[in-house]
């Protein structure tokens, strides 16, 4: 049954108030999306990943995943943390073929071990496809899902307090104006919380600016100088991708942690809206649509795609669960994707802000976590159910640099969230007494 108050067909607003929800969702997404680019540059010395390629390939990457999910999936793909310890050792590599070359030389490599890694989803979905779902599921009953989600807002616990706290004063605006349009606001406005958090919080920004207030650590609380000089309209500097087989061990490996991240992402957005998308449109799809989205950015220089646990958020507390409104997020990211001015100017929004937003969306993800426990009657009073849920906590929080090991003579490191699935999966398939048993509402899996 579907949530109470719900939207489930957003057109009922109007087409304006679509537009509005729309622009929500993309600044909700455009903080972590915008961060991957400015990290791997820092790795590549300037001659990394464009902030412009990045929106594009989010934004196309959104509409292939919805086109490829048959328009029934509310997920925005951004830009993956995952492979940033891939594109870090890719940088330093300087041996053989990257002897001499400069840092804009390797990132076509590393782009197209991104390709590569891409198309493990594929072969992935086929094993699904061929196998079944039910009995893929079966490794993933709610007493392994269920922790993983709570596990995702957890782990990024502390990327909200590390914003926020950049300036308190100015994040607790942004957490209360969304508390209090959420709670009391009325009609449009109680739906589109987070938008007004973020241009509320952001005007505040510009008044502590402008009588000379700074951050905590005495940097300024905004920085217009890229904005300046920035160009209104410019086309996006693609990179084409180039192979090679050093640079794909170091990045396709990664597709392993990201795909169970996928899993447990799908699965988080099917508890909040209340609909099985791991049985339909299938979880074949979903992986297919992950890894073109995540292949077609590696292939033009952009980093790898991924469903974001900050959709989950948006999704949870607007009650807006229309797939188009993510869609009209992916236009503007597009569209934005066409002007550095633009880009830069939202990319102007203050660490704070992001903060206090994420402080709400991050939360929201642990407590769908806890609800996804809680309907599904996992029973605690079972030893084998708490020593699965007890080691998928600690692995997604004590990891908290992943784990590393060598293979052919390159290093792949697996996220804490890898790893706690794959343990959580094990654990799950070798203690006796399971009492959960996957359901599909129809008697046969449709394609």
């Amino acid at each position: 049954m579907n949530q109470k108050g719900a939207i489930k067909d957003a057109r009922s607003l109007g087409t304006s108030k679509m537009l509005l929800l729309g622009l929500q969702h993309m600044f909700a997404m455009f903080g972590a999306t915008i961060l991957v680019p400015i990290l791997v540059n820092d790795y590549f010395e300037g001659e990394g990943l464009s902030v412009q390629v990045t929106l594009f390939c989010a934004g196309v990457g959104t509409l292939l995943f919805h086109l490829i999910t048959k328009r029934k999936v509310p997920a925005f793909l951004g830009s993956s943390f995952a492979f940033l310890g891939g594109f870090s050792m890719v940088a330093q590599l300087d041996s053989g073929i990257y002897a001499n070359m400069t840092m804009g030389e390797k990132l076509p490599y590393a782009c197209g071990g991104i390709v590569v890694a891409g198309l493990l989803y594929l072969v992935f979905a086929l094993i699904v496809k061929l196998v079944g779902v039910r009995k893929v599921m079966r490794l993933l009953p709610p007493v392994v899902t269920g922790p993983i989600i709570i596990s995702i807002g957890l782990s990024l616990a502390s990327s909200a307090v590390n914003n926020a706290q950049t300036n308190w004063i100015i994040a607790i605006v942004a957490f209360a104006v969304i508390v209090i349009f959420n709670i009391w606001g009325k009609g449009m406005f109680k739906i589109i919380p987070i938008l007004m958090g973020i241009v509320i919080s952001y005007i505040f920004a510009l008044v502590l600016n402008g009588v000379g207030m700074t951050n905590a650590d005495g940097s300024a609380i905004l920085d217009f100088t890229s904005v300046a000089s920035a160009h209104w309209v410019q086309w996006q500097p693609f990179v084409w991708c180039k192979f090679d087989i050093t640079a794909i061990l170091v990045m396709a490996p990664i597709a392993l942690a990201t795909m169970m991240e996928h899993i447990g992402d799908i699965t988080a957005i099917s508890a909040t809206v209340d609909e099985n998308f791991v049985e339909d449109p299938g979880l074949h799809r979903t992986l297919i649509g992950d890894g073109l989205a995540t292949a077609f950015a590696g292939a033009i220089g952009g980093p790898a795609n991924t469903t974001y646990g900050e959709n989950t958020g948006v999704l949870e507390l607007s009650k807006v669960h229309d797939p188009k409104v993510i869609r009209i997020a992916a236009v503007y990211a597009i569209i934005l994707s066409f002007s550095p001015k633009f880009a830069a100017v939202i990319g102007s929004m203050p660490s704070s802000i992001i903060g206090g937003v994420s402080f709400i969306l991050y939360g929201m993800i642990s407590a769908i976590g806890v609800r996804n426990v809680v309907e599904n009657k996992v029973d605690f009073t079972k030893s084998r159910n708490l020593i699965i849920a007890a080691v998928i906590l600690v692995s997604a929080l004590g990891f908290t640099d992943g784990f590393t090991f060598t293979i052919a003579g390159t290093s792949v490191t697996l996220t804490s969230l890898a790893i706690a699935a794959i343990l959580g999966i094990f654990l799950n398939a070798i203690l006796p007494g399971k009492d959960y048993e996957f359901e599909t509402s129809a008697k046969k899996e449709e394609a």
